[in-house]
């Protein structure tokens, strides 16, 4: 007679938990898990501007992907380079689609990181306790700027080379060690084969090995410190009796549900925009990168690829020389200092709150007249120079770093909001 199997016997786990049981003896994923997904806190009032920082992950692995499949096919070489993507584009089976992910992924990149930052600029989220998290952010812009120069020249085109000849130059300008180190950067006297074999590896293996790296340790320091949110509010402040904050959610699976939307239809607009404009009218491909890089031959007008035409502009809008230093020296200052000041935000903001939303009218003037003339140096880099362009450059110049130069006194004298104690759902 057989017996029938008790109630209160426990129940054998299942395949799946002997193993997770099996791995978190040896690795701690499950910890792992719940502390950057499950039993991460995240503020409950995220908004629309916080779907960039998901986003340029997305982007991120499109790039790593579709590149390392087009490496398969792409010779690095001043005779093959060319021809190799003309190769990919016409005989690889979907070459032509790796290609334009590839090329539309790079102006996507800089479109999501751009509202990224200026998110993190309107919400204070450089402040304490972020500011660790706001430089790693700011290594990723610096090092996603200098791949995106490298990954330029490998197509071989002619705005590609004369755009790359131009920038190459101005380290000649710098006092003392310019031509030697001019000289070292190209690896040769000129723009040539090994200059090109220097960016290629410098793309493909070395910037990308950084990048991920400091995106690794941009989110590590992300679920350290906490997200900050629309209101500035520290939500680690105000905790239950669980030691949960009250106005946090689970990322997992309340923001992953979430992010997944917001995935979709940007993936919607992305492979349209792959499929019906991967040139943008010549933003994202320039005509002249269609003809192969000629010496003898200069482009009618030499721009650089959009998302660098602000830097592009300042650069131009220095035309004196200083101190016995010639122009194109301060321009390369200006240019440089144009993309690293922001670092200095945690430092220059003497503000009691942290969101816009809590700041002064002067706080709020001098963000949009920020924007405003990053667009109009955007624009102005991407026209040819002219002597009243160039003086709106240098105004416009001028106008971008007196939100930096000067927050420290706005944003000390300005009158602000009282700051909720809890977050508000608007």
């Amino acid at each position: 007679m057989s017996s029938k199997p008790s109630h209160n016997t426990p129940a054998k786990p299942g395949a799946m938990a002997t193993m997770m049981e099996w791995v978190d003896e040896r690795f701690p994923l499950t910890e792992t898990i719940e502390y950057h997904a499950s039993k991460y806190w995240a503020p409950k009032n995220f908004n629309f501007w916080y779907y960039f920082g998901i986003l340029a992950s997305v982007v991120l692995v499109n790039q790593l992907v579709t590149g390392i499949w087009l490496t398969m096919s792409y010779v690095p070489s001043g005779a093959g380079a060319f021809a190799s993507v003309e190769y990919i584009m016409r005989d690889v089976e979907y070459g032509w689609l790796l290609r334009y992910l590839h090329s539309t992924g790079a102006s996507a990149f800089f479109v999501v990181v751009y509202l990224h930052m200026f998110r993190a600029l309107a919400y204070g989220s450089y402040k304490k306790p972020r500011e660790l998290l706001w430089l790693l952010g700011m290594a990723i812009f610096v090092v996603l700027m200098a791949e995106g120069f490298f990954g330029y020249l490998l197509p071989w085109g002619n705005m590609s080379f004369w755009a790359a000849q131009v920038i190459v130059s101005l380290v000649g300008a710098i006092p003392l060690i310019g031509p030697d180190m001019m000289e070292w950067v190209r690896g040769d006297f000129l723009i040539s084969e090994i200059t090109l074999n220097r960016f290629f590896a410098l793309h493909v293996i070395a910037l990308p090995l950084v990048l991920v790296a400091l995106v690794f340790l941009h989110i590590v320091a992300l679920h350290h410190v906490g997200s900050n949110n629309p209101d500035g509010v520290e939500i680690k402040k105000n905790k239950d009796e669980n030691g949960i904050p009250k106005d946090g959610i689970a990322f997992h699976p309340y923001y992953t549900v979430h992010d997944i939307q917001a995935t979709v239809v940007f993936l919607f607009l992305f492979c349209a925009i792959v499929f019906f404009a991967p040139e943008m009218g010549g933003f994202f491909l320039e005509k002249p990168n269609f003809e192969e890089a000629n010496p003898v031959k200069t482009p009618e007008h030499i721009v650089p690829v959009w998302y660098y035409l602000p830097f592009y502009a300042m650069l131009r809008a220095a035309t004196f020389p200083l101190f016995g230093l010639d122009a194109k020296f301060w321009g390369l200052v200006v240019m440089a200092g144009a993309i690293i000041v922001p670092m200095a935000l945690p430092w220059l903001d003497k503000s009691p709150v942290k969101s816009m939303r809590y700041k002064g009218r002067l706080s709020k003037f001098m963000l949009g007249l920020f924007v405003f003339s990053f667009f109009v140096l955007g624009y102005l880099g991407y026209v040819p120079s002219t002597s009243g362009r160039t003086i709106a450059a240098q105004v416009f110049t001028m106008l971008y770093f007196s939100y930096f130069v000067l927050m420290p006194w706005y944003s000390r004298v300005e009158q602000t909001k009282e700051v909720p104690d809890r977050v508000t759902m608007r």
